[in-house]
């Protein structure tokens, strides 16, 4: 087992023969236009680009897993709270929203923040016989206060202009100013829920995150005055050029004829280009300091209490506390990555967070790509993107294949209209395949 393992980290040359396999994909798509590409760069660079978001996704969770062991099944929450910070930060003030009950609602959440902090005084400081009866008096009163406070406030803010707003709206900062924040929003929420359920076994972290992702996004998709809920926001700031834009500049124009392509076309490139040197430098950045990370002594100790918890411990190692702080840079690192889609989409929309999309196929992304690798969670991530997208048109072309020597009728039919489903199939295929033939990943950890 050792000696298979040995082979299969031994060759140098694995990761770069399969990402320039990658690229030759990419260019592929962008150049080839037959059954199985589009010949669009315009798509091509659409793929990239949310390929490179969701390789984000993927090295955050394989910080959690890859480094500390940690299973994250509610990764689609913290992506939602990091989406949630170009909206309050990036868009626009609406008007006579504070004034209806801005102020109202930040008293409430800081009393809210205050009867939980004062919960915890009395139950860890009070005396011992009254510590029930005070946590009871304490969560009750500080309730009715916190209802009193916020219910009047939210009905308020929803009354105010609710066909176009009924939301608090943003501060207008700069977009890239949001997604550090996301990030912060993220890691607050992971230090809350790992305080909490980290002390748990595995499978019961598991489940805790489970939950706690599914309320994040209920949250979100029924609180109107926070981002609107299920009606949804629009005209996110952009930190690249609008197409429309670069349409009426006449440098442009001229460049766009000089260079044999309509403006459309060019613009459109252009504009997605802009988006892929953003999000690669992030990508690299972060990997960089991921790398660093992995290298250094607490690299090795993560490592250490991964593979042996009880042996890390009685070494005199804070196994809860180290993996605490592993828990919560991961989660940042993802409500980074959810903070750059938002921007990315230039839309808020709630209902669009899928646990199926973004919680098990960033897994997938991980186990593929090999986890405790981090150039190896990149690669995975583009590649199951990739795969993502094209098989939602390989798919039925696969199917009619299949299907033509069949008879009209109702088999034949059904099979055509099962064609959709084609993407998870081809996703569990390519997943059982990584863990015969390549247990630890395409690209596995040293």
């Amino acid at each position: 087992m050792a000696t298979s393992r040995q082979a299969e980290a031994a060759s140098p040359w694995r990761a770069p023969i399969l990402f320039a396999v990658l690229v030759a994909l990419f260019v592929l798509e962008g150049t080839t236009r037959n059954a199985l590409f589009s010949g669009s760069w315009n798509t091509s660079l659409a793929i990239l680009n949310m390929g490179l978001i969701s390789a984000i996704m993927a090295l955050g969770v394989n910080m959690q897993w890859g480094y500390a062991g940690l299973f994250n099944s509610g990764v689609v929450g913290f992506l939602a709270l990091g989406g949630l910070a170009p909206v309050l930060i990036s868009v626009a003030p609406v008007q006579g929203a504070w004034s209806a009950g801005g102020l109202r609602v930040m008293s409430a959440l800081l009393v809210g923040l205050g009867t939980v902090g004062f919960a915890a005084i009395v139950w860890h400081r009070g005396p011992k016989r009254w510590r029930v009866p005070g946590l009871l008096v304490v969560l009750i009163a500080g309730f009715f206060v916190y209802r009193w406070l916020f219910d009047p406030a939210v009905m308020a803010i929803e009354a105010n202009q609710s066909a176009q707003y009924g939301n608090l709206g943003g501060l207008g900062l700069p977009v890239l100013l949001s997604w550090p924040v996301g990030a912060l929003f993220a890691a607050a929420a992971a230090w809350g829920v790992g305080k909490v359920a980290l002390g748990l076994r595995s499978d019961y972290l598991a489940i805790a995150t489970l939950g706690i992702g599914e309320i994040i996004v209920a949250v979100l998709k029924n609180e109107e005055w926070l981002a609107r809920g299920v009606k949804n926001i629009t005209g996110i700031p952009r930190p690249v050029p609008y197409e429309i834009n670069l349409q009426k500049d006449p440098a442009f124009i001229e460049r766009a004829q000089s260079w044999g392509m309509s403006v459309n076309e060019l613009s459109g490139i252009w504009v997605k280009l802009c988006y892929a040197g953003l999000f690669l430098v992030v990508l690299l950045v972060l990997i960089w300091l991921s790398e660093l990370a992995l290298k250094s002594p607490w690299g090795r100790m993560m490592r250490a209490i991964r593979d042996n918890e009880i042996a890390a411990e009685a070494m005199g190692k804070d196994v809860t506390g180290r993996h605490l702080q592993i828990f919560v840079i991961g989660c940042a690192v993802i409500g980074l990555a959810g903070a750059m889609m938002i921007t990315h989409d230039g839309l808020m929309a709630p209902t669009q967070y899928n646990p199926l999309r973004y919680t098990f196929l960033i897994w997938v992304m991980v186990i593929v790509g090999g986890s405790g690798n981090n150039w190896g969670a990149a690669l995975g991530a583009i590649l199951i993107w990739f795969l993502w997208i094209k098989v939602e048109v390989w798919g039925p072309q696969l199917i009619g294949l299949l299907t033509m020597p069949l008879p009209d009728g109702t088999v034949k039919q059904h099979l055509l209209n099962s064609a959709a489903h084609m993407r998870f199939i081809a996703m569990g295929v390519i997943l059982l395949l990584v863990l015969r033939f390549s247990p630890r990943g395409l690209v596995p950890e040293k």
